[in-house]
């Protein structure tokens, strides 16, 4: 044991702590006591979407349309089939009829189109087809809508299947609070049982728990406040409970056992002093890591980011509040029966493992290095291959309503028929003239003869055999003349200064071809003074993705600088925080390659039972960058923290690296342990992103605590030598004053 004087805030705010511990504790019990009744509210204050942004040009077509139709282009579909009756039979279409008739006089629904009035609504085999019920409000506001839709809907004699964005937004509301039971069922017993493995005695293992338990649940409380004046997004929930029980736990776990380590030899209350200023400063600046890394994501636009943002970093905020305020007072209470109730025998860590470890690495320094290095570079590769995708129903279980409608509407319409192009014309003036619709033909004209494009719903594309001249004809009486099914189109498309151009491809909203018809449509010139926006499912996903990259950079570097300065501060070292970057940044990008191979092509598909995506939702890697970047610094930190402590007291630098890993391996590994357990409890989500997230942090948290912190760390240690500790003087007399000891 490598003793130090310890004797600075930290040292002081623990016996500070110790003596006020009972009105420490009853603080947090009111906040408590304030937070829990909050905490069942919080799955109705939360939004599902978030993912759009009014600045793109796919959501500024949306706003478009909405107010030249009144209506918003994202509508219900009802599906109807049936294994007996085809769509042209009378006992069929009466049966739509019936079904709607009620619909028809809702105030909420702008127009509602059946196969009787556009027969492109029925299937190639005839036997489903599909009604839009348009609405003028936004689909985020379908918890009024739907209860009131369903009443009104009639049974029909027909197999009936209802989806769109409302039932999307409904059912991804209800499956992520599904996912976060299950996980919360499959991740507290494990979690604990790793503890007690740790600890050996309840109450040492019931105290983590505690800490993390009331982390999530003031977050939570908070989070519903906070939703009343600003759009948190259903997906922060998830975010907040893996982060909260994860980082609650290990850092609940560093300073119990640095606690526990002290008692023999000192009084309660030193021992506690000690135990703050070692571990405890080490918590604080691990939470400042991970608390950066998640601010980055405040910086984007989108709702979803920001507020993963948000209620990510007040999670880790309260995390780090109740491990250095909450549970040093539980310490301070209990003393010496922090080991009471033992249900295992205390068996010391075999003695020079770890330092053992370090020194076989350090012999073959150079080796170890860049094979591992190779190692997770490989691992990283198949991200080179990735796929960004838009959330669509494809992320939920197949056993929910607007899954099975988008399934069904694939299977009989085909990919296209799912997420059309939009394409918004609008006018200075009446674009009737026979100049303006001659210049409209020529523009479809110039789409439909794209090989990717099944079909186009326009008033100048009525029926392919219908020439340019005939079109001219028909819109010379401006209300489409005397043909019915040109009326209805023209009544449902266009307004006298706007028409809507709808779009089906043959491919799927998220391919190659896809994304580039749509950047080939946004090439095409118009003309006649016209001017349109390209919107759609396709047109979203270029525009969403484009955009959080184009914003990534911004956060990166924010996130990097930010790190760098105050792992700079805590080691008075240029090199090491330099070298802990890169560390980082190896185990994320092994992480993404295996976020690309398992739901982008795959692989284990049936054995974590999803079917999937063919993409990857294009947040998820900024998202994960931004959550692993602080969490994997956690044992970075705690790592670097023994190895510097051993060598501020003499040792050479592969002595204190030995010494180091020898001291905090085993609770590193402990610590990992219960995170990739809290991550992995995640896998067993329905919402795929939920799952690839959890899967992706426990991977990455896996290889970082095991490879990067037990082979990769030492090995570029033992190579840089001295030179880890190396800071110009310059760059010394600028930074703080030393900071006393380590974990």
């Amino acid at each position: 044991m490598i003793e130090t004087s310890n004797r600075d805030g930290f040292h002081a705010f623990g016996t500070m702590i110790h003596r006020g511990r009972w009105a420490v504790l009853a603080v947090w019990v009111a906040v408590l006591a304030f937070a829990l009744p909050l905490v069942p509210r919080v799955t109705e204050a939360l939004a599902p979407g978030g993912f759009a942004s009014r600045s793109l040009e796919s959501q500024r077509a949306v706003g478009v349309i909405q107010q030249a139709l009144g209506e918003n282009p994202a509508s219900l579909l009802v599906i109807y089939s049936s294994p007996t009756l085809v769509a042209a039979d009378p006992a069929f279409q009466s049966g739509i009829e019936a079904s709607l008739r009620e619909i028809r006089n809702l105030e909420l629904v702008a127009r509602v189109t059946t196969p009787a009035d556009n027969p492109r609504q029925v299937a190639p085999d005839g036997r489903t087809a599909y009604a839009v019920v348009a609405l003028k409000s936004l689909p985020e506001q379908f918890r009024d809508i739907l209860p009131l839709f369903q009443r009104s809907l009639r049974p029909s004699g027909l197999d009936m299947t209802v989806t769109g964005a409302p039932i999307f937004y409904n059912d991804i509301l209800e499956v992520t609070e599904r996912d976060l039971r299950r996980a919360e069922i499959i991740s507290f017993p494990f979690a604990g049982l790793a503890l007690l493995l740790v600890f050996g005695s309840l109450v040492a293992a019931a105290v983590p728990a505690i800490v993390g338990g009331t982390a999530v649940a003031v977050t939570l409380g908070i989070v519903v406040l906070l939703a009343q004046v600003t759009e948190i997004s259903v997906f922060a929930l998830n975010l907040v409970s893996m982060l909260g029980l994860g980082l609650g736990i290990d850092y609940s776990l560093f300073l119990v056992s640095r606690f526990r380590e002290e008692l023999p030899r000192r009084e309660p209350e030193a021992a506690l002093g000690v135990a703050m200023a070692t571990a405890g400063k080490a918590v604080v600046f691990s939470g400042i890591t991970v608390f950066i890394g998640l601010l980055g994501l405040i910086s984007f636009e989108f709702a979803a980011l920001r507020s993963l943002g948000i209620a990510g970093s007040i999670v880790v905020g309260l995390s780090v509040a109740a491990a250095t305020t909450l549970l040093p007072a539980i310490l301070a209470i209990l003393g010496p029966r922090i080991d009471a109730f033992r249900v295992l025998p205390i068996r010391p860590p075999r003695p020079g493992l770890w330092h053992a470890v370090a020194e076989r690495v350090m012999r073959r320094a150079g080796l170890v290095f860049f094979g591992v290095l190779a190692v997770l570079v490989l691992l990283g590769l198949p991200f080179l291959r990735v796929e960004f995708g838009a959330p669509d129903a494809s992320i939920l279980p197949p056993d929910v309503q607007s899954r099975q409608g988008f399934d069904q509407l694939r299977t009989a319409f085909g990919e296209g028929e799912i997420a059309p192009i939009l394409i918004a014309v609008t006018s200075p003036d009446s674009l009737l003239s026979q100049e303006r619709l001659a210049t409209l033909y020529d523009f479809v004209a110039r789409i439909r003869a794209d090989p990717r494009v099944e079909r186009v719903d326009s008033i100048v594309s009525l029926d392919p055999r219908i020439s340019r001249e005939q079109h001219l004809l028909i819109y010379a009486d401006p209300r489409g003349g005397v043909d019915p099914f040109a009326r209805a189109v023209f009544g449902e498309l266009t307004r006298e200064r706007f028409t809507l151009i709808r779009i089906v491809g043959r491919h799927g909203q998220t391919t190659d071809a896809s994304k580039d018809l749509v950047r080939a449509i946004r090439n095409t010139p118009l003309g006649g003074g016209m001017s349109y926006l390209v919107g759609g499912g396709t047109a979203s996903v270029i525009d969403y993705a484009d955009r959080l990259y184009e914003d990534f950079p911004r956060a990166l570097v924010f996130i990097l600088f930010t790190t760098y300065l105050v792992l700079l501060i805590l080691f008075r070292s240029v090199v090491l925080p330099l070298k802990a970057l890169l560390m980082n940044t190896l185990s994320i990008l092994a992480s993404y390659g295996a976020l690309v191979v398992v739901f982008q092509e795959g692989a284990f598909a049936s054995l974590l039972g999803f079917q999937p995506l063919g993409f990857i939702e294009a947040s998820l890697p900024i998202v994960m960058f931004c959550v692993l970047f602080g969490l994997s610094m956690d044992y970075e930190v705690f790592l670097l923290s023994r190895i510097k402590e051993a060598h501020d007291s003499g040792l050479d630098n592969t002595a204190s690296v030995a010494a180091g890993l020898e001291q905090s391996g085993r609770l590193i590994t402990s610590a990992a342990a219960i995170v990739v357990l809290v991550s992995s409890s995640f896998v067993a989500a329905d919402v795929i992103i939920i799952k690839a997230l959890g899967l992706g942090t426990a991977i990455a948290v896996l290889l970082d605590a095991t490879v990067v912190r037990g082979l990769l760390v030492p090995a570029s240690m033992q190579l840089l030598g001295e030179w880890n500790w190396w800071a110009p003087r310059a760059v010394l007399r600028l930074l703080p004053a030393r900071l006393g000891g380590a974990l």
